[in-house]
């Protein structure tokens, strides 16, 4: 296996973002180092996705290329375990399981992300949150991942949030952030309290994860590929 020094020698480590949205974990793994291709059916989220995109199929593409990466990254859509589907009885695909299956035959460290209703289907995920961070939201987040890893302090939920919609206040300095017909303001506040200013609509934000996440996440990707190189 090449060492990671050679690897910057010549290059940044490359990560595949897979379901990639508009690049909320994308500007995290840059930041922690990584040149960042994202992949996702949506054509749409080109438009703001701040790196290089590829519109298509995240497992078709991660077969063909996924060779070509130092970290694979998923994010498969969520809607299927979210406690709202509940109410609106929809069927969705189960994208766990087969993006699991692709990444280990594609044999590159990887890294899966969901809600905290697919902990099920996950296996010995990590959970994050935005206090970890010193975010003032509450967004748990689950990491399945190929590596070691491990989470930082978990602050207690002690500040409240704001209603869904309403933008934070002293008693209530935190934001809730989830879809609804929301203002102008509070996206472009949802935005910043995620650290996804580039993101322009709700829908993008209210789906987004926050870089924050993803650079904890991609520093250590890079210390355990070093290891293993050294190893080797």
């Amino acid at each position: 296996m090449t060492h990671l020094t050679d690897i910057r020698r010549v290059r940044r480590p490359r990560v595949l973002d897979l379901y990639c949205h508009r690049g909320g974990m994308a500007m995290g793994y840059h930041q922690a180092g990584f040149d960042v291709v994202g992949v996702d059916l949506d054509g749409d989220c080109a438009t703001e996705y701040p790196f290089t995109f590829i519109h298509g199929d995240a497992i078709d593409y991660l077969y063909a290329h996924g060779h070509e990466y130092d970290l694979v990254h998923g994010s498969p859509p969520c809607q299927k375990y979210s406690p709202l589907n509940a109410y609106n009885h929809k069927s969705y695909p189960d994208l766990i399981a087969p993006t699991r299956a692709a990444m280990r035959a594609v044999g590159r460290p990887y890294v899966i992300e969901n809600v905290e209703a697919a902990r099920p289907e996950l296996i010995d995920p990590t959970l994050l949150c935005g206090p970890m961070f010193g975010l003032r939201m509450y967004r748990h987040r689950l990491f399945e991942t190929s590596f070691p890893l491990t989470a930082p302090v978990h602050p207690p939920h002690g500040p409240l949030c704001t209603r869904n919609g309403y933008l934070p206040t002293s008693d209530r300095p935190f934001m809730t952030i989830t879809g609804g017909r929301h203002s102008k303001a509070w996206q472009r506040a949802a935005a910043e309290a995620m650290g996804t200013p580039w993101i322009t609509t709700i829908q993008g934000v209210c789906e987004a994860i926050p870089p924050a996440y993803a650079r904890w996440i991609g520093q250590r990707a890079l210390t355990h590929v070093a290891t293993e190189a050294v190893a080797a």
